[in-house]
């Protein structure tokens, strides 16, 4: 098992900790729902130092990223990131991403944790044209500092204005006493706030820094749990439960990151699904009586028929209800249609619902 260079912090804060993607990750410290709201209507910080950082840089780094990824990433200028997936050739998904434009010449890809090692073979594997490519991933820690008071909980660290950063927008900075921090209004918790990506060496000067400079608006460190229940009241997708490299990006709404103005790997036929209409949809739901749905329960239909399964579920800290995500057959992906999901040999009604659950 992996530690982050924040490991024994953790330890001493009495957090849980959990092995996560080969790395040892708190997972909560005061209790999954305290945290939540503590991001909900504070602020928090996560220790998320187990992503993977790419450098793809040269003259050739974005004709790479065109054509392993399914965004326009020529739509980026300097100090802009973009959310994005890597296709496969069988429709399915590798993983979804940020890229981080630096300069025309120099890109910063963040990758999932569990795929390190499988995105890297594979962009390396299509770089046909000889971009740049550098793991970064062992050296760099990565904290997300989430919640609406972030910014005024951290303006003390920094000389740029927080406030007015707008989202999926970065800055390369001074923070926390360290030079050349990327400060990036970016998220997965739908509360607004910032992450910051520094050295393995500097990232525990800048946590204690974080901690103190916070401690007026009541910062409080948050662990993997209720990372998750965040990004599921927001509806987000995680990988390997909601994506994987068998569901396409059209089937799980993804729709708006996959751009046919470009050639990228397996896009005509993704371009022929969407003409065709996809035959399986991702959704999102509420039960509508007591229970919580989990990963990996059947969606059945009023004939308890199996028609799909929960991909993501919880018990909504912000609803007080049991809420999820799952895919099923494209004629019950209609917001109002019932839904039920097979809890303990009991069929509970769910309705499908817009997304985002948590409207803020």
């Amino acid at each position: 098992m992996k530690n982050t260079a924040l490991t024994h912090i953790h330890e001493a804060l009495g957090a849980k900790l959990v092995p996560f993607a080969g790395y040892n990750m708190p997972v909560q410290y005061e209790g999954i729902n305290v945290e939540h709201e503590t991001v909900r209507n504070g602020v928090g910080v996560f220790d998320v130092s187990h992503m993977g950082e790419f450098l793809i840089t040269g003259p050739n780094a974005l004709e790479l990223i065109q054509k392993v990824c399914s965004n326009d990433a020529s739509k980026l200028v300097d100090g802009q990131a973009q959310y994005s997936c890597l296709p496969n050739e069988d429709g399915g998904i590798v993983d979804d991403l940020i890229i981080y434009r630096l300069n025309s010449e120099k890109y910063l890809l963040v990758v999932n944790a569990s795929n390190i090692d499988k995105d890297w073979d594979w962009i390396g594997k299509h770089n046909s044209m000889k971009a740049e490519m550098k793991n970064l991933s062992e050296d760099f820690s990565l904290l997300a500092i989430q919640g609406p008071k972030a910014a005024k909980a951290m303006q003390s660290l920094t000389s740029i204005d927080l406030e007015n950063m707008k989202y999926y927008t970065f800055e390369v900075a001074d923070f926390a006493g360290m030079e050349h921090v990327i400060i990036s209004a970016t998220g997965y918790t739908g509360s607004g706030g910032f992450e910051i990506y520094c050295k393995n060496s500097e990232v525990e000067q800048v946590w204690n820094k974080v901690m103190e400079a916070g401690k007026a608006e009541g910062i409080k460190p948050i662990g993997l749990a209720a990372r998750d229940t965040l990004r599921l009241e927001m509806g987000f997708c995680l990988y390997g439960n909601d994506i994987d490299d068998s569901t396409s990006p059209l089937e799980a709404g993804l729709g708006w990151i996959t751009k046919f103005t470009k050639d990228f790997t397996n896009s005509q036929n993704l371009k022929k699904q969407k003409e065709d209409g996809v035959t399986k949809k991702l959704v999102g739901f509420e039960l509508t009586e007591k229970g919580i749905p989990r990963h990996d329960y059947d969606i059945v239909d009023a004939d308890d028929k199996k028609i799909g399964v929960v991909t993501s579920g919880t018990m909504s800290p912000s609803l007080k209800k049991g809420i999820g995500l799952g895919y099923v057959p494209t004629e019950y992906s209609k917001v109002g249609t019932t839904i039920y999901i097979a809890i303990r040999k009991k069929s509970i009604p769910a309705t499908v619902v817009k997304l985002p659950f948590y409207k803020g």
